[in-house]
This record gives structure tokens, sequence and C-alpha cells, in this order.
């Protein structure tokens, strides 16, 4: 076998090399048939690997965010409460009711849109006041306010009121209720704190407080006695007195005829009314006697609101509030006129009227005339008026 062909051996060895390389490949395609071919479980498991990283980058990605908007959000202020800035603007009342928890005044103060969230409040007065409470009473804020301030405004005693609005046109006894319903004092104490109108500096001439108990809006301290309510509406008064330049000595008289010219008409028509009373005081001999004739004076006598006054009635001496029987001026005022009222009397219009007559009870609208008939076709005019409105003529 010595002298067998070497290249017959080469050529076996090339086969053999070359026999090698179709196996590996045979390999890999099986390979691939198998990873096509793995059973269901396999690919479970295969699956449910995927998705754990798939979650835990999404995990780690949130974090990443969460974190990143914490920092930015603390940096800049996001996540604390909303809240206003400053003291606010559009001035509003404000009412604690008695017994309101700091809680309810919370609540109000956001609906109210005083402050922009009572939650806010509570932390901001929880930080000073915790355990205190807010003093019943009205107070005087403003829309937008921010916590810190409505909170310093609240928490000022000074700052708690009891509010009382006392129109025009409303006499002593009326007021004295106003009051009492306004500051918890009864009209019983208010009665006996006028009882002595000379205590408040007011003239011996007047009978009464009437005349002085100025209307208006009043804010009283708490606190205040029946004698101090009484003394701040005098005062008030006063302060009309002197803006029109009353001189002391003309008190009675422009406070009393103030007080008619409030009853018998509107504003618009106060210094013509007025001047029309003067000329009837200061001119007896005009046909009119020095007789106001005032049904408004009349009535006040009698503890009456009607405008009707019969002749009866007005033929009734002893009513010493009757400017039909008695002339010149009623033994006191009528009501506690206005500062326009006070302003009308002291500087009554220049007018050649001596009669009066409101021809429309819901508008207020009067008539003035100079001689009793001209008067007499004013006066059928507010009947006609009565007589198709019946009801508002009692």
């Amino acid at each position: 076998m010595s002298d067998q062909d070497p290249r017959t051996d080469a050529h076996t060895e090339d086969s053999a090399g070359t026999s090698g390389g179709p196996r590996r490949e045979s390999r890999e395609i099986s390979g691939a048939f198998e990873a096509e071919n793995r059973s269901p479980d396999e690919l479970r498991r295969l699956t449910k690997k995927h998705n754990m990283s798939l979650i835990g980058a999404i995990a780690l990605f949130t974090v990443a965010v969460v974190l990143t908007v914490t920092v930015l959000g603390t940096t800049f202020g996001w996540f604390e409460r909303h809240d206003y800035r400053g003291e606010g603007d559009d001035p509003v009342t404000f009412t604690v009711q008695e017994g309101a928890t700091v809680d309810q005044v919370a609540v109000a103060l956001e609906e109210e849109d005083i402050v922009a969230d009572g939650e806010r409040f509570m932390e901001v007065f929880n930080e000073g006041h915790a355990g205190d409470f807010v003093q019943p009473g009205e107070y005087e804020l403003n829309r937008q306010m921010s916590s810190d301030a409505a909170v310093s405004r609240l928490m000022q005693e000074e700052e708690a009121t009891d509010y009382a609005a006392v129109p025009r046109t409303v006499r002593m006894d009326e007021t004295f209720l106003i009051l009492s319903e306004s500051t918890g004092h009864s009209v019983q104490d208010f009665e006996d704190a006028a009882e002595d109108p000379t205590q408040y500096g007011i003239s011996d001439e007047f009978p009464t407080i009437e005349g002085y108990l100025h209307p208006g809006e009043y804010r009283f301290p708490l606190d205040a006695t029946p004698e101090e309510i009484l003394q701040e509406m005098v005062d008030s008064t006063n302060s009309a007195l002197e803006d029109a330049g009353v001189a002391e000595e003309d008190e009675f008289e422009i406070l009393t005829v103030a007080s008619i010219v409030e009853f018998e008409g509107v504003p618009d028509i106060y210094d013509d009314v007025a001047g029309a009373i003067y000329n009837r005081l200061d001119n007896p001999d005009a046909g009119t006697g020095g007789l106001i004739q005032s049904d408004a004076s009349v009535a006040y006598g009698l503890g009456e609101t009607t405008v009707h006054i019969s002749e009866e009635e007005k033929k009734d001496k002893s009513n010493e509030y009757n400017t039909y029987a008695n002339p010149g001026l009623p033994v006191g005022p009528i009501g506690s006129p206005s500062t326009e009222a006070i302003d009308a009397a002291a500087n009554p219009a220049e007018n050649d009227y001596y009669y009066w007559v409101t021809v429309n009870l819901d508008t207020g609208e009067t008539k003035f005339a100079s001689t009793l008939e001209e008067h007499a076709e004013n006066v059928d005019e507010y009947q006609q008026w009565c007589s198709e409105n019946e009801d508002k003529c009692q």
C-alpha cells in the first residue's frame, strides 16, 4: 500500500474537510427551528421576563419624573395652597354670626371670595391663634385678600362692631327698635338712656331726644353702652348742623322745620318745601294764619303713621304737634332729619309758595301753589290718585 498515489489521500482529506461545513450549517438551522418550536410555557416565561424588564424601565422613568417635579415644585411653590396677595380691593362688610366657629368663618370667607382658600386661611389662623375664635360682629374687609391680611383684620378687636342702619323718616321709638335689634340692648335700655336729653348736650328747649337721632349707617363697638350709642348719633346731628352753618340758638327751629320737610317731601324738593314753610311762618297775614298745616306733624302727635287726617283731628288743639290748630312750630321735631333736610331748612329756596301736596305717594311727586285756588286743583289731583289707589291712602 506504500506505493498508493498520494493525491488520493489528499483528495480524501479535502473531501473530509468539505463534508464538515455542511454539518455546522445544519446545526444552526436546527437551532432556529428549535426556537420557533418552543413550548407555550417556555414562550410565556420569555414574555414575562421581557415585560418585567419593560415595567422596571417605566418605574425608573416615573420615579425620575416625580423627583424632578417635586424639586421644581418646592422651588417654585407649585404645591403651596392657593392664596391671594396683599389687602385686596372691593370693600365688603363681612358678618361673623354669634357662635360661629373658625371653620365656619373660613368657609364663609372663601364663599364671598374674601380669601382664596378656606383651608389655607385656617392654616394661617392656627399658626398664630390656635384655640382662639373670631368675635361676632361686622368687619370691613376686601375681596381677594391674602389669608394673612384677613386674619390680621379679623383678630383686631376694634374691627368687630354692631351694625345699625337707621333710615330717613323714622321716629324715636322706631329708632330704638332698630338699635335694639342691632346691638342686643333692649328698647327699654334706650328709652331709659334717652330720658334726660340734656346729658347729651341738647338744649332743654327740646322735649325729647327726637331730632338728634341722626339717620345713617353706624358701626358701634360691641361693648358700647346705650348712652354711648345715643351720644354718637347726637354728635352726628351736631356735625350736620355745624356743616350747614346753623348757630346754636337756631338749632330748635332748624331741626323742627327739617323734620317736617323730611316727612312732607322727597330730597329733590326739600328746599322748596322749606321755603313754603317759612313763608307761612313769616307771613301770618298771607291767608294761612301762620299755620304750617302739616299732616305729618298731626300724625306724630297722634302716635300714628297715617297720611289721612280727619277734620276733627285737625281741629284738636290739645295735640301739641297739631300744626292745623296751633300756629307756629310744633313743640319739637317729629323725627330726626337727615343731612339733606337740615341743609334745606338752613338754606330754604326763595319762592312764593304757601301750599304743597304730594299727588302721587308712589313717586313722591309734589305740586306747589301760591294761592288756595291753585292748591285746591292740586288736592283734587291727589284725591283722584287716592281713588285709584285706595290701599295706599289710609
